[in-house]
């Protein structure tokens, strides 16, 4: 861990900074990606010191680590208070014993319940929970009984993803040899159906397809990614946008580590051609409760690509999926079942 850590920090030195850099001041910080939650505090320290001495902080940043349940534990969570983290991304993934165990996750539902009621007793008002839906164990009781869990706990911010089986994966392989049931798509659209109706009853904004919020409770920085605003990225496999061009590096952390200790960093780029750009902001901006703005669409890309947009989404619309308020675009909840192939649809 201290290798990748001083890696990361010789990476923040190396990196050049966006033209627009002066612009804006670095509202958001995100540690994710593996279990940043087993960093030692010193290290840590040097990330956060090395990030403040390179960039422009705003006044009050949301600053966000992600931690797994059986990492958390009150002096932990003093300590990261203390290093000005403001909000946890806890992996919950499921309150239900059996299906933890069916995903091999390390903690049980026990842990589940008590790093939630550790969270809030240590001062964090701003926190989310990851929930995974529609494994083959999980019915239509047992997700009512993950969602009553987060109503009753007043859990500020909530991500649910559908689960995936992802090809060569070993999940893909234990299907294939049928030692595992498979997934199935109908069923998890009910449970999605179900997921929309009693959060929504319960006041919870759905102001992202997968992600719900209490009022205010947004996440500042999964929302910048979907407004398609410039970002850093620092480590193996992050991405970084400038506005235009997109970078990744290298996902090998030995490798990685290598290449930044010769003063290299192990990336490769594309430049984003407008049809691109306006792609990427069809598909992320129609998964948010704002929808696709075509004055935005009209100013950045011109009013053609706005005309065919209008144009385009007329059997959506009298389909009942998709609905315009002003200029804007925005799906319905029949709608939200369909988001990926709508925007798929509306692609130029």
């Amino acid at each position: 861990m201290g290798e990748m850590t001083d890696a990361i920090i010789s990476e923040i030195k190396l990196t050049p900074l966006f033209e627009t850099a002066g612009e804006e001041k670095i509202d958001s910080l995100y540690f994710g990606g593996g279990t940043p939650s087993l960093l030692s505090l010193s290290d840590l320290d040097k990330l956060i010191d090395a990030l403040r001495n390179r960039f422009s902080f705003a006044d009050h940043p949301e600053i966000t680590l992600e931690a797994n349940p059986d990492d958390i534990d009150p002096m932990k969570l003093k300590d990261w208070i203390s290093r000005g983290i403001n909000r946890l991304s806890v992996g919950i993934q499921s309150f239900d014993e059996a299906e933890l165990a069916w995903m091999n996750r390390a903690h049980d539902a026990r842990d589940s319940i008590r790093c939630i009621q550790q969270i809030k007793e240590a001062g964090f008002t701003n926190f989310s929970a990851d929930l995974i839906y529609g494994s083959p164990l999980m019915t239509i009781d047992s997700w009512q009984n993950n969602l009553d869990i987060v109503i009753q706990e007043n859990i500020p911010h909530l991500s649910c993803y559908a689960l995936t089986v992802e090809p060569r994966t070993a999940l893909d392989k234990m299907i294939r040899l049928k030692k595992k049931e498979a997934v199935e798509p109908d069923a998890q659209a009910i449970l999605f159906g179900e997921l929309m109706m009693r959060l929504g009853k319960a006041g919870y904004e759905h102001y992202e397809i997968s992600n719900f919020a209490r009022p205010g409770m947004r996440s500042r920085h999964n929302s910048s990614y979907w407004k398609g605003t410039p970002y850093y990225g620092f480590g193996p496999s992050a991405h970084s946008y400038d506005g235009s061009q997109r970078r990744w590096n290298l996902a090998n952390n030995a490798l990685y580590i290598q290449s930044i200790q010769k003063g290299i960093i192990p990336f490769e780029a594309e430049v984003l051609t407008p049809v691109q750009q306006l792609n990427e902001y069809i598909m992320t901006a129609l998964r948010t409760i704002e929808g696709i703005d075509l004055e935005r669409v009209a100013r950045q890309f011109g009013t053609g690509p706005e005309e065919q947009l209008r144009s385009s989404i007329t059997k959506w619309k009298e389909g009942g999926k998709l609905m315009e308020e002003g200029r804007k675009i925005i799906l319905t909840d029949n709608g939200k079942f369909f988001a990926d192939g709508i925007a798929s649809d509306l692609f130029f």
